[in-house]
């Protein structure tokens, strides 16, 4: 009865209306993502491609370190120091900066997705501590993804691991055991000799294979014997690493994991390929997850971009109370309307998180009114009924 009654106060209301939808997406909140599971089982790795698909910020311990050092942030120079002096940057400071970086705008608008918090260190909070920060974020998790896998399994391939020590690149065993290439190559081949009507099809794609290999340092005798095993990659520590998990956060996770919503919840299996992981997490998505985490699309194959409601002026400049015409070359596409902006500055702040320069209260570019009329035909009167109206000067 409410519905039919509320029908009934706004008969003409369009649920379609172009600026209500607008305002909606402005104000909903942006899709967050936790990625959990065992050490080594591959958390980061699946967390990035997610973040680099669905257009979300990819946040990560030793990302952010690395990005606050580049950009010489307070945290960035405090870490700095800290390696300078040959020591280890504390699981407070962190802490704090994976913290401060889901706080900021520009997660606020595009989201995150989360790995390796809550971590396992518990030096400056504990495991249920992390958790109930998680619980109390701003942004609250929409989908818990975990990745599980036996741990023995697990550990032979951590203790598969092997890191080249000029590059820093972390090789699995099947990129650098000759016996596990060579076992690859010959089910390839294999498979090759099964679709042989193919083979014409097949021939320019085997010789742009060939080339790749010849460039490939990991085809190179030499390089096998310059790779190492570092010691967390042990098989005593690997072992050591996944009880610790088992003894430590597994607890408390489960408890969370029991709090969420089951159709928000991914279970994926370990053993999978990172690109097979990611194909089954794209899956397990609902529709309306779906929806929002595709909203970076064009909103149709055809559709035009349009200008916005407040043409060339700089929407940055707006909300600050000036009119400032923006720059064609700082012009940026969003929900598929053209922004114009008035300096790289204001274009940095509006593509970090453009929502509080569209949402009301918003100001509008004035508008300018000429009245004119034969004398005594009320042109003052109207001038002034106007500018009392709409807040405008005679």
């Amino acid at each position: 009865m409410a519905s039919q009654k509320a029908k009934q106060d706004q008969p003409f209301a369009d649920i379609f209306d172009e600026d209500e939808a607008e305002k909606a997406f402005l104000l909903s909140k942006p899709t967050c993502i936790i990625v959990l599971g065992k050490p080594g089982s591959g958390k980061k790795t699946l967390a990035r491609k997610i973040a680099q698909i669905w257009k979300c910020i990819f946040i990560e311990a030793l990302d952010i370190i690395q990005t606050n050092i580049d950009e010489k942030t307070e945290y960035g120079l405090k870490c700095q120091e800290l390696l300078f002096k040959g020591q280890s940057i504390s699981e407070e400071l962190v802490t704090k900066m994976i913290l401060k970086k889901i706080e900021s705008p520009e997660v606020a608008h595009f989201g995150y997705v989360l790995s390796g918090f809550p971590s396992a260190s518990e030096e400056y909070m504990t495991v249920s501590q992390q958790i109930e920060k998680i619980k109390n974020l701003e942004l609250k998790q929409d989908l818990l993804i975990n990745i599980k896998c036996s741990d023995y399994d697990l550990c032979q391939r951590i203790s598969g691991q092997r890191q080249h020590p000029d590059s820093g690149q972390v090789y699995q065993r099947n990129q650098w055991d000759p016996d596990v290439i060579e076992k690859q190559k010959r089910k390839k081949d294999q498979h090759e000799e099964e679709n042989e009507e193919e083979e014409d099809e097949e021939e320019d794609e085997e010789q742009g294979i060939e080339e790749e290999a010849a460039e490939d340092p990991l085809m190179k005798a030499d390089f096998f014997h310059q790779l190492v095993q570092r010691p967390e990659d042990f098989l005593e520590s690997a072992e050591e690493r996944v009880e610790k998990y088992k003894d430590i956060m597994l607890p408390p996770l489960e408890d969370l994991m029991a709090e969420q919503d089951c159709q928000y919840l991914i279970e994926l299996d370990g053993n999978q390929p990172p690109d097979d992981l990611l194909v089954v997490s794209e899956l397990g998505i609902s529709d309306e997850l779906f929806r929002a985490l595709s909203s970076y699309k064009r909103i149709a194959p055809r559709c035009r971009w349009r200008r916005s409601r407040w043409g060339k002026a700089c929407p940055v400049a707006l909300k600050e109370g000036d009119i400032v015409m923006g720059n064609p070359d700082l012009a940026v596409s969003f929900l598929g309307k053209m922004y114009i902006l008035s300096s790289p500055e204001a274009l940095k702040t509006f593509m970090l998180n453009p929502r509080p320069y569209l949402l009301p209260p918003m100001p509008l570019p004035p508008c300018k009114v000429l009245v004119f009329g034969p004398p005594s035909s009320g042109r003052t009167t109207v001038c002034n009924l106007i500018a009392d109206k709409y807040k405008g000067k005679v």
